[in-house]
């Protein structure tokens, strides 16, 4: 099987072994003629970002980068990058990383010719009108990691350092032009990342699956993502340059992503303030919450992760289920709890607000107060 194809869901998807050298073509093809690459630091410096610089550099697009983005980006980074995007003259942008990149670089194309505050653009109601969409500009994705899915969505998570609250910003033309799906640019991952990004992939897919929200077809696009994890991700982190199971795992991770739709869930309520408080790795953070909200989900989810553990292979429906993510994050190496991530006992106040005022609260199967989601989180620390 050919694991090489066009796709035009929900954007166009140029996915395969090598795409990269088409960067400059299709940047070409939506109008760019002078792009700003956006990167993380730690790519910066690496050989796969020198070549998509080359190919630009080589079609007359520039070699202009950008890559003053943290883990968990913030609007001074947006500020410095908005900088950089009008100092040059850029025309468009290219996400090129992972999740932080991609989401800083949708910011960028978002603000650069705004006049309102990013925090008004917010993923709430109809927020998302006070943009002026005229002045948005294009945007071309290229993930090098298989996980947050931020290649094929609409919306780009951003931290305030004031409150250190992860907001997620929305606007539906921060859906990327075209994305070059390449699983050839993740084989350079380390192993904790792959574990990370991919145990992200699987919690979106989870959280969308077991959302109450209707959605059927999302619902199908979660199975089987998180099949193609629960197959490949073991692979992809034992043998880092399996081709097959790093591409299989990129198209998991798109799936994901168009997936929660649906809705997402504790698992990503109780992450998103852990990251913007204590800088954790988003992707690792849900791993390492995700029995436990399992538990906590138990009584509304139990059918449910049975027949989706009948669909997997996995005997012994929901405790079956929970026990396969138990393994999967021992192969992996996922630490086991919240407090070997650093998280102590001193803010639990301080996150469970957090949590609750998380747009993924409200997607949880099960409803999370006060009292419930202080006792969840205790839960992920060491008694």
């Amino acid at each position: 099987m050919s694991l090489r194809a066009n796709w035009s869901y929900p954007t166009a998807i140029r996915f395969g072994a090598g795409r990269i050298a088409e960067l400059a073509e299709h940047c070409k093809a939506v109008g760019l003629s002078r792009t700003l690459l956006v990167t993380d630091r730690a790519l910066a410096g690496l050989p796969i970002t020198a070549r998509a610089l080359d190919i630009l550099d080589a079609a007359g697009l520039g070699r202009a980068m950008f890559s003053e983005v943290d883990p968990n980006p913030d609007e001074h980074n947006m500020q410095a990058g908005i900088a950089a995007y009008k100092a040059g003259g850029h025309d468009g942008v290219i996400g090129f990383g992972g999740g932080s990149a991609l989401d800083l670089a949708k910011m960028i194309a978002l603000m650069a010719g705004q006049t309102v505050s990013v925090w008004d653009l917010e993923d709430v109601g109809d927020w998302w009108t006070r943009a002026d969409a005229s002045a948005i500009a294009p945007i071309v994705a290229v993930p090098t990691t298989a996980g947050t899915g931020s290649e094929v969505g609409r919306a780009g998570v951003l931290t305030n350092s004031r409150t250190h609250r992860k907001k997620i910003i929305f606007h539906p033309k921060l859906m990327p032009a075209v994305t070059i799906c390449d699983p050839e640019l993740t084989v350079g991952m380390p192993r904790a990342i792959t574990a990370g990004t991919g145990m992200d992939a699987f919690a979106h897919c989870l959280e969308a699956y077991c959302s109450p929200h209707y959605h059927p077809m999302s619902q199908g696009i979660a199975l089987e993502g998180m099949r193609l994890v629960d197959t490949y991700l073991p692979r992809a982190h034992a043998v880092p340059d399996d081709i097959e199971a790093r591409a299989q795992m990129m198209s998991a991770a798109a799936m994901g992503a168009v997936a929660f739709q649906k809705g997402l869930g504790a698992i990503h309520a109780l992450s998103h303030p852990i990251g913007a408080v204590y800088g954790t790795h988003h992707g690792t953070t849900n791993a390492v919450v995700m029995p436990m909200v399992l538990d906590f989900n138990r009584p509304a989810v139990e059918a449910l992760l049975g027949r989706a553990a009948d669909y997997l292979g996995i005997g012994g429906g929901f405790d079956g289920f929970r026990a396969r993510v138990m393994q999967l994050r021992a192969e992996l190496g996922i630490p086991k709890d919240l407090t070997a991530l650093g998280v102590g006992r001193d803010r639990l106040d301080e996150l469970t607000q957090m949590a609750l005022e998380d747009p993924s609260c409200g997607g949880n199967p099960v409803a999370m107060t006060p009292q419930n989601t202080r006792a969840l989180l205790e839960r992920c620390l060491s008694a």
